[in-house]
């Protein structure tokens, strides 16, 4: 299961490696509008130990081309591959009532429309066809992927700490 991260930040993109041989980095944006990320910052790593200016020079393959305050190699770039990063919550936006921060719902407990415990989403994925919800069950091989829809998840309680899910036969 992924691990919480301070709860007064949000995970709101990632470094794909580097772009060109000047310090310029591929960066992934998780935002709804990917070019929003540079609006959040300065952003931070996951442990908090290194922070960034960010200032998008272009769109690239597979994401948005971005300078980082302190980035001015190939190197110092490609060292960064991987590296999340984190905004303040507050420098958001807020949601309306039916969207949700993803790691907000990481976590969570799952529970089906009777009431019994299923598992604990575990991770949550957008491959392009909207959210999938990877749930962590006790007593199965696998994890069990459902999509993020009203119809699949009808209450989501973040306060509760909880999510009830109506199962598609067969995977009960």
């Amino acid at each position: 299961m992924s691990e919480k991260v301070d709860e007064s930040k949000v995970c709101v993109g990632a470094i794909a490696g580097a772009f060109g041989v000047a310090g310029e980095v591929r960066l992934k944006s998780f935002c709804a509008e990917a070019t929003d990320i540079a609006a959040y910052g300065p952003l931070t790593t996951k442990d908090g130990s290194r922070s960034f200016t960010l200032r998008l020079t272009r769109p690239v393959a597979g994401g948005l081309g971005a300078r980082l305050s302190g980035v001015t190699t190939k190197e110092q770039a490609d060292a960064l591959r991987g590296t999340e990063l984190y905004a303040d919550r507050a420098r958001l936006p807020r949601l309306p009532d039916d969207e949700f921060y993803h790691t907000d719902l990481i976590g969570l407990s799952v529970r089906d429309t009777g009431g019994a415990e299923i598992g604990r989403i575990a991770a949550v994925h957008n491959h392009g066809a909207g959210d999938i919800l990877e749930i962590a069950a006790p007593g199965r091989k696998s994890a069990l992927l459902l999509p993020f829809t009203l119809a699949s998840v009808p209450t989501v309680d973040i306060a509760g700490g909880c999510v009830v899910v109506d199962l598609p036969e067969g995977l009960e």
